[in-house]
């Protein structure tokens, strides 16, 4: 088993008065893909940097192994030193070749000639990919790398990811991304590091393993209310119920808007019955767009029904904007007609989040400075609501201005969610979103009673809430599938379509006699889990505590790779326990035990 390309040993880093994360240790080796998993405001991206060398810890040793190549991409490039975006991509501690750089921006479709103040930020991004793909490292630290890049080119990431021969760190709010890539977890949770040898896949059931691990101790210890108000907060195991509900719903609209939709291939979806719930809001009809010699929208006619939710896709340059800008009647078609409801009342919300004003404080820009909000005709106190957008009510006083990128889109959602309106846009709404916020956002759209219009590069955030998808190739036609972003591929290339999470309803069990108590083996199983718990939680940190010996690898490679194995092992275990004896708690509870 090779040495690790880097550890850190008993890193800590102080933020005020209090340690930001303290006693962490980590080791990457040589083809590990590891997925930084956390909230915003945890330090993903200070421990990226604290990894990287970038920045120093208040303490902890790092050792990097000779001649390793150590390279941070991080979210947005420092371009501003250099002329060009060539000039910047040759540049940097490990200067890589130019033809490899050049190469590879042909491949991203990025004109490095590019002037490097006048560059957008996707292509600061590309340039910056290019640069660290091309040195080669042989640890690869990504910061969200797929914001500011559309979906080819985020395809075209994974693949070279994919078949990387060195190790990555990625941190990301791309499910997808993360799922397809990964192979190891590290979860920075309140300040404690915690590493999983599975990939973001499995992230959820571990996720909520630990959280039910941390009640049941809690309640062992009569001091439950030292977890209670992150355990409320984040009611993971309902949360989770709630979305399983909410996607066989999503499933069920679909079904319906099929159900109007005309023949496959066409592009028109008729109005289903004059009644109120199904009446059209949006219509366009064989609309056509162009700009110059070139038609960005080609005889495009849908109906916009009240209550769907629309997602556009497709490459940088394909029309997304300008379909959303002509749908939403900021943009006048060259000819056909779109014809906007007369009640439609608005809400955009654009990935710039301009609407942010940074020297307001959180009270000011929600309650005007008051103590209570409107949200939607109801009357709510801003603490209440600030912990409805997963916030610290305490937050209440602090300037917009201090706080990170998610938390002011997660402030932005909170305010303008709060208005009276019918017709939500969002372009790009999952830009510097951890995930917990994205499932917040899933929340909100599913549950508005309004119509959506997203744009959006988030595969899995498409594939979760809308209903219809728009999807433009680039040549001016729009694709109109019913369903999410792996129906459009399906459609579009059966062969790269992403399984699909929908299974046929089975048909329903036999009944079963009705019982108001446990099974013998389901009882013992309540009564012996516990214990088996705790064993294998000691049997694990017994090995944790062997293996953390810096010097055991180079001394006994053999015991190093066999206690590697059996935390494996007796975490599966362990997982498995937890997840039955929560099963056989609620089931308990059910019969009234």
């Amino acid at each position: 088993m090779a040495a690790p390309i880097l550890s850190y040993e008993n890193l800590g880093l102080s933020q005020g008065s209090h340690w930001l994360f303290e006693g962490i240790d980590i080791h990457i080796g040589q083809r590990d893909r590891l997925a930084l998993i956390g909230r915003n405001g945890a330090g993903k991206t200070t421990l990226l940097k604290l990894i990287a060398g970038i920045i120093e810890p208040d303490k902890g040793t790092r050792s990097v192994q000779p001649g390793a190549r150590v390279i941070m991409l991080e979210q947005d490039p420092d371009v501003s030193a250099f002329r060009t975006l060539h000039d910047f991509a040759l540049a940097g501690e490990f200067a890589p070749p130019a033809h490899e750089v050049e190469a590879i921006a042909d491949q991203l479709g990025i004109d490095l000639s590019r002037e490097a103040a006048t560059a957008s930020g996707g292509e600061r991004r590309r340039a910056a990919i290019a640069r660290a793909l091309a040195s080669e490292p042989d640890l690869l630290l990504l910061d969200e790398p797929t914001n500011h890049l559309d979906i080819a080119a985020i395809d075209w990431l994974e693949s070279r990811l994919a078949r990387y021969s060195g190790a990555f760190v990625v941190i990301s709010h791309d499910r997808a991304f993360l799922t397809r890539l990964t192979r190891q977890t590290l979860w920075l949770d309140r300040g404690i590091m915690r590493r999983n040898e599975i990939g973001f896949g499995g992230f959820e059931q571990w996720m909520e393993a630990v959280y039910a691990e941390e009640a049941r101790a809690a309640e062992k210890l009569d001091a439950k209310l030292k977890i209670e108000a992150h355990w409320l907060e984040r009611g993971v195991t309902a949360r989770r119920k709630r979305n399983q509900g909410r996607l066989a719903k999503l499933w069920e609209m679909r079904e319906q808007r099929a159900a109007m939709q005309g023949p496959q291939g066409t592009a028109k979806i008729a109005v289903a019955s004059d009644d109120s719930k199904t009446k059209s809001v949006i219509k366009a009809e064989h609309v056509v767009k162009y700009f110059g010699d070139r038609t960005i929208i080609k005889d495009f006619t849908l109906r916009v029904q009240r209550g769907d939710r629309i997602g556009i896709v497709g490459g940088n340059g394909a029309g997304k904007s300008t379909l959303l800008k002509l749908l939403t009647g900021q943009l006048a078609p060259d000819s056909g007609d779109v014809t906007l409801a007369k009640t439609l009342d608005m809400i955009f919300i654009d990935q710039q989040r301009s609407l942010m004003q940074a020297d307001k404080s959180v009270r000011e820009l929600l309650a005007e400075g008051g103590d209570w909000i409107d949200v939607r005709g109801v009357r709510k106190h801003i603490h209440g609501y600030l912990k409805d957008f997963l916030f610290d009510p305490s937050l209440a006083e602090a300037k917009v201005g201090t706080l990170s990128g998610g938390e002011r889109s997660r402030l932005l959602f909170a305010r303008e969610f709060a208005r009276e309106s019918n017709l939500l846009v969002l372009d790009e709404p999952t830009n510097d979103l951890d995930l917990e916020t994205l499932d917040l956002l899933q929340e909100v759209i599913a549950d508005y009673d309004g119509t959506v219009l997203i744009v959006s590069h988030d595969r899995d955030f498409l594939d979760r809430t809308v209903t219809v998808t728009l999807g433009l190739d680039g040549t001016g036609t729009v694709d109109v599938i019913v369903g999410g972003y792996a129906d459009w591929i399906a459609k579009r290339d059966p062969r790269r379509a992403p399984k699909a999470e929908k299974k046929e309803a089975a048909p329903p069990p036999p009944p079963k006699p009705v019982s108001n108590k446990l099974t013998y083996k389901d009882q013992r199983d309540l009564d012996l889990l516990p214990k088996r718990i705790e064993e294998l939680e000691a049997a694990i940190a017994r090995d944790e505590e062997a293996l953390a010996d810096p010097a055991l690898y180079t001394r006994d490679p053999k015991k190093f790779a066999a206690l590697t194995g059996a935390i494996e092992k007796a975490r599966a275990e362990k997982d498995a326990a937890e997840e039955r004896w929560l099963e056989l708690a609620e089931k308990a509870e059910g019969l009234g035990g």
